[in-house]
């Protein structure tokens, strides 16, 4: 029968009509199975036709350029910041970045990040130092002098600043000594009567015993010079002391350098300025009314204003808008600080320690002695002192100027760099007193 023919899809020719689904071996297909379809199968066009490509939609010409444009900056900016970071000397990637971000114009984001680390990190306020006034680790040979040594007025105790005075508080320590004499000495007090558990520490220099010498460092102010960038070997038996030099010099120094005949930027009238003599002695005044340009001027750093003047703390220092101390930190902020001053009897005078505003450096510098001095450096990556001992061969005297090695010692005991920090090349400036013949 016609019916039985389909069915079977015999004899009669009646089969199912191309393309048509066959039911599957195990059985046949069901409603669930759905509706019966024509055509190719869903998966694909039939054997040898190509598959239909799909385009994605395409960027416009100014993507495109946009897109070009970020990925040059992002390698540009990773190459300079590479360049950074390999650069010779001892500072820190943290301060490496910091100083590539200023260079860049981005001063607003290294002091926003400033204030937020200090406000989580402020000084504490009370207690005492841990384990007291630090101890000079060196004696002192003193050999009567073959002869008669011109030499400074020895200085009085520093005035102490934080109530009654702890054990040696405020009390100088030779820590090196030329020809006999003491050439480097010492000494430590609290800041104020709120940090008492901070001290800073005070090196004095005899100027008639010591040379001063202004190093440049390969960026700030950068250059070729006959004077190295470090205190190098040659260098190292002659040197009893060393500290940092002032702020950058792209602007937030509001000052120049003049060094080896060069004006690397130009010196700014009424500005703090530390000179040093070709005789090897150094001053410090308001550029072009207490020190000028003579012919016996060797080098000039500037750096802020004068922050005591006729022995008197600058009186703007407690305010916390003014320019005229920077923007980096305010000058009500307590962090690092060093400064630099002489004294009535022109020895010079270096201060360094930590929590210290504007105001309580230029405090503990006129209780030093200082008549006119000025802020140097701030942040501990920057803040640093040293002095310099000189074993006497078979003498086991460490103080004095001797044969054996050069061993540096750090001012502050608490002072983040390490003792060698000039012994190798630098990219800021600083300053180094040499024995005289």
């Amino acid at each position: 029968r016609l019916d039985d023919a389909t069915r079977e899809g015999g004899s009669g020719g009646f089969g199912p009509p191309p393309g048509f689904d066959q039911p599957t071996s195990s059985g046949p297909a069901s409603r669930a199975d759905g509706p019966r379809t024509f055509g190719p199968p869903p998966d694909g066009p039939p054997a040898g036709r190509p598959r239909p490509r799909r385009r994605g939609p395409s960027r416009h010409p100014a993507l495109l350029a946009f897109d070009a444009l970020v990925l040059g900056a992002v390698l540009v900016i990773g190459f300079s910041v590479g360049h950074v970071l390999a650069l010779p000397g001892t500072d820190s990637a943290s301060a490496r970045l910091a100083e590539w971000a200023r260079d860049h114009h981005l001063d607003f984001a290294v002091t926003y990040l400033e204030k937020v680390d200090y406000k989580f990190n402020k000084p504490k306020a009370g207690g005492v130092p841990s384990g007291g006034i630090p101890k000079a680790g060196v004696t002192v040979a003193s050999a009567p002098p073959v002869v008669k040594v011109a030499h400074t007025v020895p200085p009085r105790p520093v005035t102490v600043l934080a109530g009654a005075p702890l054990p040696g508080e405020g009390t100088w320590q030779t820590v090196v000594a030329s020809k006999g004499l003491p050439a480097v000495r010492v000494a430590y007090i609290r800041p104020d009567t709120t940090h008492t558990s901070y001290l800073t520490g005070i090196m004095w220099l005899d100027p008639k015993l010591l040379a001063a010498r202004f190093h440049p460092g390969f960026q700030d102010p950068g250059g070729t010079w006959s004077t190295p960038t470090f205190i190098t070997n040659a260098l190292r038996p002659g040197v009893d002391a060393a500290f940092n030099g002032g702020f950058r010099l792209n602007g937030a120094s509001r000052g120049g350098i003049y060094l080896e005949g060069r004006t690397v930027k130009p010196l700014r009238p009424g500005g703090a300025s530390l000179v040093v003599y070709s005789d090897g002695h150094a001053d410090v005044g308001a550029w072009g009314q207490g020190v000028t340009m003579t012919p016996q001027v060797a080098a000039v750093r500037q750096n802020l204003d004068l922050l005591i003047e006729n022995g008197n703390v600058n009186r703007t220092c407690s305010d916390a808008n003014s320019p005229v101390w920077g923007y980096t930190l305010g000058n009500v902020s307590y962090v690092w600080r060093s400064g630099f001053g002489i004294t009535r009897d022109g020895a010079a005078v270096y201060v360094a320690g930590n929590a210290l505003s504007v105001c309580t450096l230029g405090h503990v510098m006129a209780a030093a002695g200082v008549v006119r001095g000025m802020e140097m450096d701030i942040n501990p990556e920057w803040t640093t002192g040293y002095y310099y001992t000189h074993p006497g061969a078979g003498t086991g005297a460490t103080g004095t100027n001797g044969t054996g090695p050069t061993v540096p010692h750090k001012l502050s005991p608490t002072q983040a760099k390490p003792a060698d920090r000039y012994f190798t090349t630098q990219s800021r400036d600083f300053f180094a007193w040499y024995q005289r013949p």
